[in-house]
């Protein structure tokens, strides 16, 4: 560093001619010459002050300082003028361009100036020679420059061996620190060395190292030889750790480079050695593997005109370079997919109606659509044989042909939703595999990472189609309504290209980034619900219902599929155990309450497993379970079949309700309880905000109709209502517990109990309509799980107990109703007079607005 105004050169510029620093000075300086030679000239007591930024200059040293500033050229031109005398103090803060007083440290060095360079710049160059230690007793002057009082502090000397050993300890450092930094001249070292004042040696290493302004400083403020000796030797041995630490981590770096370069004169050499006997070269041979591969592929244009250029890139790479790593992976997918691969469908109708049968019970619809899709497919190919149908460059832009199928799967869980695409691919003849979508959040699970990453790789897509190797098998995306979203990206977004017909004969992967044609892929979708799925997403995709099993097909299930697979499972043979239909159907009913059949095969297989002990131990050889043995073996029934309608049923104020869920149909129980008060009402069990509308609708129909139903007006004035439906941990919404509430409410203020045998559905208004509601399939068949017998619809839902089972259908009564009063009629037990004589019941009067013209309300 320098003074305020420049910088510190450790030596002049070599450069420059000598005798340019000496033309500025004039003879008679010249004369005196002699005099800076002294050891110590005569002291005077004010000194002009030169502050110095970021250097402390000591005694006995000579430096070379550069001056730029206005007042310190005035202060160098007055001194040489002179006797060449000056004062150097350093600075506090180096960044502070003219430093005043307070901003200079007390303690600085007396100095002389030997030579003088006037630059064309207008800086001049000095070389000065420290001669003693100074203090600063007081300024005497600020301008032109500082003038200082001064008066000389000389340092302490020792003469012992503890100095003496310290010195040979600073000469070894200051050796070893020589030879880690090549800048330092090797004649600055020996004369450093040289010297045989243990003060001046200190001075001399100071200077010449690496060391920060404070620590320069304290050790020219230190008075002992001692003291400064052992400072200076601490500051040595850091900056001999860090130098040696740099220069090992440079050596392993330079020797990894090393090992580099001399693998790769290795290899060149290697590869003149195979080329005089007369061997391929490997990555010679590697390329070429590539090239054939690319060949056989089977390739779009595009494809293939892509691998030939990253294949053109790999060969002129060294297989050390990173990038040929990343190329190589590249070409290996590229060249690994499915591009011509495609296995052929099986277009017997008749088989695969077989298969269908063979593997599921019941689901009429899909088999039929999958028949449906396997007779096109044979007719279109039949009559592409017969005759060559020439096609308008218009219609081939507008509309491509389709070959492949997107089904969607809607329904509750353990209804054989993913079991059937393993089925629907065997009666197709083509290959089948399930990828599971829940819980994908990231948009590149479906497209793939752009190659710019490090460890990017495909979508599941292309990953699943390099799987399974053929360019049309069935692929079942499970879970559908289980994708996430976040921050990443939304992936059911990027499923629209992969399941629009019209647009995923060229999808394009993030990775690979050219076509891949998925319109041959027969695509199938499962989800529990329809809601979470995205309607753009939805509208791509065919949507099939699964509602749960009945009874019936329970049972045929469980002896069709269920035993004889659990029977397997757990090492018995078919002649060992025996379930009888009765069993099973007591299972279905008090051990189970599912829409689909998970749950019964696992009490099927916990009856296995318990015949399997008995057998181990030698207790029985074959056994035929019956009913009185599924209660031996299972315990106590879980559920009651009609039972708990039954029992909850008993009083006034409970109405069975029939409900929807993600996991199939559901039978819930409003109930309603009153209390003296004054005109409240609540309602308790979750339920949303729907649901409690519905619940104030419900009061203020009943309120309405208070003197048709027999029901005391004044107790609405003196009486509290509240209405509870269990369970209250289960969050409840939606409008078709509308009527249920009503018949609850109406049971309890008219003092008659609900039909233990009926179970209702449906929304309701304020003019006591009956409005049609969804869910009715599953609604149903939760009622006959149950055993309910009458079921009350809206009479708008009549069209859809077409899809009901005839077996569900035959067992149950149903009362369609467009009124409340026929639902009150309906679910409702007759009046009974002080005798318990059944009473007539009266007609609910209808509201003026809702009567036909003409006729009486």
């Amino acid at each position: 560093m320098t003074d305020e105004f420049g910088k510190l050169y450790y030596a002049f510029d070599e450069s420059l001619p000598e005798q340019e620093f000496d033309v500025t000075v004039s003879d008679e300086e010249s004369e005196n010459e002699a005099d800076f030679a002294q050891p110590q000239p005569e002291i005077p007591a004010e000194l002009p002050i030169l502050p110095l930024r970021g250097l402390v200059v000591y005694p006995q040293t000579a430096i070379p300082l550069t001056v730029g500033q206005p007042r310190s050229i005035k202060l160098v031109d007055d001194v040489v003028s002179g006797d060449r005398l000056i004062g150097l103090v350093a600075a506090k803060d180096p960044s502070l361009e003219t430093p005043g007083p307070d901003d200079v440290y007390r303690v600085g060095t007396l100095a002389s100036i030997h030579r003088l360079f006037r630059a064309p710049d207008g800086t001049i160059r000095l070389l000065v020679q420290g001669i003693a230690r100074i203090e600063i007793d007081e300024y005497t002057s600020l301008e032109p420059y500082l003038r200082a009082k001064i008066h000389t502090t000389p340092e302490r000397s020792e003469d012992t061996l503890e100095v003496e050993a310290l010195v040979r300890n600073v000469v070894n450092q200051f050796t070893r620190l020589a030879d880690l930094v090549p800048s330092i001249p090797g004649e600055l070292i020996s004369s450093a060395l040289n010297v045989d004042d243990p003060l001046q040696l200190v001075y001399a290493v100071a200077t010449y190292i690496r060391i920060n302004l404070e620590d320069a400083q304290e050790i020219l403020e230190l008075d002992s030889t001692d003291a400064k000796l052992r400072r200076l030797m601490g500051i040595l041995t850091k900056e001999l750790e860090v130098l040696e630490l740099g220069r090992k981590i440079q050596t392993e770096a330079q020797s990894e480079m090393e090992k580099v370069q001399r693998e790769y004169f290795l290899r060149e050499q290697l590869k003149a050695i195979q080329r005089e006997l007369g061997e391929g070269d490997e990555q010679i041979a590697e390329i070429e593997n590539f090239r054939k591969r690319i060949a056989e592929a089977g390739m779009t244009e595009e494809a293939e005109k892509e691998a030939l250029r990253e294949l053109d890139r790999l060969s002129k790479l060294p297989t050390a370079a990173a990038e040929y790593g990343v190329i190589r992976t590249y070409l290996d997918w590229l060249t690994n997919l499915p591009w011509s691969k495609r296995t052929d469908d099986r277009l017997d109708i008749a088989h695969a109606r077989e298969v269908l049968e063979e593997d599921h019970y019941g689901l009429k619809d899909i088999k039929e659509r999958i028949l449906e899709y396997l007779a096109v497919r044979k007719l279109r190919a039949e009559r592409e044989v017969d005759k060559k149908e020439e096609k308008e460059a218009t219609d081939y832009i507008i509309r491509r042909e389709r070959r492949g199928a997107i089904l969607c799967f809607v329904g509750p869980p353990g209804v054989g939703k993913t079991s059937l695409g393993a089925s629907i691919a065997r009666a197709m003849g083509r290959r089948f595999i399930r990828m599971s979508l829940g819980g994908v959040r990231d948009e590149a699970e479906i497209r793939g990472f752009r190659r710019t990453y490090i460890g990017a790789m495909p979508g599941r897509i292309i990953q699943t189609l390099r799987r399974v190797e053929s360019r049309n098998p069935v692929i079942m995306l499970d879970e559908v309504d289980k994708l996430g979203r976040d921050f990443r990206g939304d992936p059911a977004s990027a499923l629209l290209e992969v399941l629009d017909p019209e647009q995923n004969a060229e999808f394009r992967d993030h990775y690979l980034d050219v076509a891949f044609d998925l319109s041959e892929v027969f695509f199938i979708t499962t989800a529990n619900e329809l809601e979470p799925i995205p309607g753009p997403l939805r509208d791509r995709m065919e949507i099939i219902h699964l509602s749960g099993y009945t009874e019936q097909e329970k049972v045929a299930i469980a002896e069709q599929y269920l035993v004889p697979r659990q029977i397997k499972e757990n090492g018995l043979r078919p002649e060992e155990i025996e379930f009888n239909t009765a069993a099973l159907q007591l299972i279905v009913r008090d051990y189970t309450r599912e829409a689909g059949v998970r749950m019964l095969e696992r009490e099927i297989g916990k009856v296995a497993r318990k015949v399997v002990t008995r057998i181990a131990e030698g207790k029985l050889d074959k056994t035929v379970i019956d009913e009185k043995q599924i209660r031996d073996l299972l315990g106590r029934p879980r559920y009651g079949y009609r039972e708990e309608i039954e029992e909850r049923t008993d009083l006034p104020g409970v109405a069975t309700g029939l409900a929807w869920t993600p996991v199939g149909g559901d039978v819930l129980f409003v109930e309603a309880a009153r209390m003296p008060g004054g005109k409240g009402f609540q309602y308790t069990g979750q339920l949303g905000e729907v649901m409690q509308e519905s619940a104030r609708t419900a009061l203020s129909y009943v309120r309405s109709k208070a003197t048709d139903l027999g029901i005391d007006a004044r107790f609405f004035e003196t009486g509290d209502i509240h209405l509870h439906v269990p369970a209250g941990a289960v969050p409840k919404d939606g409008p078709s517990a509308g009527i249920t509430m009503a018949v609850a409410l109406a049971s309890l203020l008219t003092g008659r109990p609900v039909r233990k045998n009926v179970a209702m559905t449906g929304e309701i208004t304020l003019r006591g309509l009956v409005l049609p509601v969804g869910g009715i399939k599953d609604k149903v068949l939760a009622a006959h799980r149950f055993g309910v017998d009458t079921v009350i619809l809206p009479k708008k839902n009549e069209n859809d107990l077409d899809d009901l089972p005839e077996e569900v259908r035959s067992r149950l009564t149903f009362v369609m109703a467009e009124r409340v009063d026929e639902v009150l009629a309906a679910a409702l037990e007759p009046p009974k007079d002080a005798n318990g004589q059944v009473q007539a019941e009266a007609p609910l009067a209808a509201d003026a607005a809702d009567t036909k013209e003409g006729q009486p309300a």
